[in-house]
């Protein structure tokens, strides 16, 4: 007898392609979707009818607002340029399939994510890479340990491209369906308008530089990110780029971009997935972005401690640190605070 797997079921491609993809892997799938308040259950329910599995459905809208939603506004109000999408996966999406999975008697929690669960020699149960370009397993760095050995995800080896042709192959009716946006809960993509729409946001302020020298206005401070260089709106000899934000004077402060590079980072709630050697050499994630830097890390009594072998252009306070041996996802920790290179003129 085959084991039993719930599926995240999206409505999207992703999902329903892996869910064609466990079936004929001899897996029993529950399709199981999550409510988040945007509509969508229909997608689903299709996609579970024309692939002859049980469809379920679940609300997760309060845990969203408590666990995602309240600490995303919290973070753009204190300066924080946040990554929801990897707080959601073991505060909200990932609890809600594995109790749907408790209450069916299934195995494994399954979902489309572009990742792959690999046993080593040992028989240690490792979170890797996805196999090409549109590899997610930084997004999936803060899933407890203890988890691993109970995920599929069947997506792991393909490329984007080579899923939407099987779900045209496979007559799915999702098959043409655009990709969905990268933060859920914001639909429209305008993540400073949904801020503003719920509550209080922090005002316009003064751009300034490191003198103080007040060089504009800014819209307010929940509009920027360290590093961002377009939609500053200030004529200036070089191009500018966001280098500090400072709630408390409500001061964004700009520069030429060469006090932005950092040769160490330090950061809060290190999450180990494999084993890691005290000073190994390994690379490292600073953001959602394919670049990676080689660094090591110390585990100090206040925190993750990460020397930069090769200097970081701008961490920022709020993003998730992935540490990695070649595939290999080793841990991730939310990033804190970072050394610059050129240390800031006092002000």
């Amino acid at each position: 007898m085959g084991k039993t797997v719930v599926l995240g079921l999206s409505g999207g491609v992703d999902s329903a392609v892996a869910a064609r993809l466990l079936l004929e892997a001899g897996y029993t799938v529950y399709g199981h979707w999550l409510d988040i308040g945007l509509g969508g259950r229909e997608e689903a329910a299709a996609v579970a009818a024309s692939l002859g599995i049980p469809f379920s459905a679940g609300d997760i809208r309060e845990a969203l607002a408590r666990e995602v939603m309240t600490p995303f506004r919290a973070d753009y109000l204190a300066g924080r340029t946040p990554l929801p999408c990897a707080r959601c996966n073991p505060t909200v999406k990932f609890p809600a399939l594995f109790r749907w999975a408790e209450e069916v008697g299934a195995d494994c929690v399954a979902t489309g994510h572009y990742a792959r669960i690999v046993a080593d020699e040992t028989g240690q149960v490792l979170l890797c890479r996805g196999g090409h370009a549109n590899d997610q397993a930084y997004m999936l760095a803060r899933l407890p340990k203890a988890l691993l050995p109970r995920l599929v995800f069947p997506l792991g080896p393909y490329e984007k491209v080579r899923v939407r042709q099987l779900a045209r192959e496979y007559g799915l009716p999702v098959a043409d369906k655009p990709d969905s946006m990268e933060i859920c809960f914001i639909p429209q993509g305008d993540y400073a308008a949904w801020l503003e729409e719920q509550g209080t946001v922090p005002p316009p302020g003064n751009f300034v530089d490191r003198t103080g020298k007040v060089l504009g206005r800014h819209k307010g401070i929940h509009h920027y990110t360290l590093g961002q260089r377009r939609g500053l709106g200030i004529p200036a000899e070089h191009r500018l780029f966001v280098s500090e934000l400072c709630p408390a004077e409500n001061q964004v402060i700009l520069s030429d971009g060469t006090d932005l590079m950092a040769d160490r980072v330090w950061g809060t709630d290190w999450n180990p997935l494999a084993p890691l050697a005290e000073g190994e050499a390994v690379t490292v994630r600073l953001r959602h972005s394919k670049a990676e830097t080689p660094a090591r890390l110390t585990l100090t009594p206040d925190g993750p401690l990460l020397d930069l072998l090769t200097p970081a252009r701008a961490p920022t306070p709020g993003q998730l640190a992935v540490l990695y041996r070649e595939d290999v996802v080793l841990g991730s920790f939310w990033i804190t605070g970072a050394r610059r290179l050129e240390p800031p003129v006092p002000r």
